[in-house]
């Protein structure tokens, strides 16, 4: 494969490929304006929340030891997908078994290209498209109204103004303005009830959406200052958000439906498949050192015989690894079948 034009390589250290990304497609180019979010005074060295450096997940989710392991490259099917999504500025739908791997990804795109956090937003069956974009705490602010009508404390005017009740979620952290795309994980979007993948259509092609609440007091407030799913404040306007840089979404599914035709098209789609030897020894050395892995090889090799037959996940070998390695139980073989349990049949 030419890797020449790839601008995640899958290396696991981190470089800024990201701005040699040429221009979107002019069907998905973005002008949310003005270029990058306003600075938040709490941030380390004033800079916008784009920049802010990554959280604990990324070492939980690619191992405390990733840079002492060998590092095993994606297969080249996984970097064509990712590139192209990163370079088509459209979301990457994975689909796989449990534990393959498919939310890690969104964490080594965002370590690896220097995106900082990633925003995560996990679906339920009751999750709704608002609770991605921004929730609006209307009781508060009534409460609020009625504090200052009886006479007690308030804000200017005596209640605060309307941004203090609105926080932007995962989508509308990840739909700002800014030079530098976000990293959006929407974690297993086929738990979701049947209208949240239509519901996606229109921000995912689009690249912005309207705050109904912002928008009825833009005539008197054209700019409102609001909490983002980061922790910082920044300045939403004229009641709308629009991004620059269109994200980077992993929507990740371990394919128990199928999705509209409307959505799939609008994606570029991975399935991943169960890891094969060399790669779960590559996870277990990254997460629990070169030692853990030699003295686990015997499981890895368990592991990979059930899965041939049996769906089980791997996390499940590395909780066996850790607690036969670590504990060193008497019982090593009884404890690793009590830890890695098919998931497809009830035992």
């Amino acid at each position: 494969m030419n890797d020449e034009w790839l601008i995640y390589r899958g290396v696991g250290e981190p470089h800024d490929g990201i701005d040699a990304l040429p221009d979107p497609p002019p069907w998905r180019d973005f002008d949310g304006a003005p270029a990058g979010e306003p600075q938040d005074p709490e941030a380390p060295d004033g800079a916008p929340p784009a920049a802010r450096p990554a959280d604990g997940a990324i070492a939980r989710r690619l191992g405390a030891h990733r840079q002492a392991a060998e590092l095993h490259r994606p297969e080249p099917e996984e970097l064509e997908a990712i590139n192209a999504a990163l370079y088509l500025r459209r979301p990457l739908l994975v689909t796989g078994f449990p534990g393959t791997g498919k939310s890690t990804l969104a964490h080594a795109v965002a370590h690896e290209l220097k995106l900082g956090r990633v925003l995560r937003w996990p679906v339920v069956s009751r999750t709704v498209l608002q609770d991605g974009l921004y929730r609006y705490d209307a009781l508060a602010r009534l409460q609020d109204v009625q504090i200052a009508a009886s006479g007690g404390a308030g804000g200017p005017g005596g209640v605060p103004g309307i941004g203090k009740y609105i926080r932007l979620g995962p989508l509308g952290t990840a739909l700002l303005p800014t030079e530098r795309p976000r990293v959006l994980l929407i974690d297993e979007l086929d738990k979701s009830d049947i209208d949240l993948p239509n519901d996606l259509l229109n921000v995912l092609e689009e690249g912005e959406f309207a705050l109904p609440e912002l928008e009825r007091v833009a005539d008197t407030e054209p700019e409102v200052r609001v909490l983002t799913d980061d922790g910082a404040k920044v300045t939403v306007r004229g009641g709308r958000v629009r991004c620059r840089a269109f994200p980077f979404i992993i929507l990740t599914s371990n394919g128990e439906r199928d999705f509209p035709a409307a959505l799939l098209r609008r994606c570029i789609q991975l399935k991943l498949g169960q890891p094969g030897e060399k790669r779960l020894a590559t996870m277990v050395r990254a997460h629990l050192g070169e030692e853990a892995a030699r003295s686990g090889a015997d499981l890895i090799r368990e592991f990979l015989s059930r899965s041939q037959s049996e769906l089980v996940a791997a996390d499940q070998l590395l909780n066996a690894v850790y607690l036969t390695h670590y504990a060193a139980p008497p019982t090593r073989e009884d404890l690793a079948d009590l830890l890695i349990q098919r998931l497809d049949r009830p035992r």
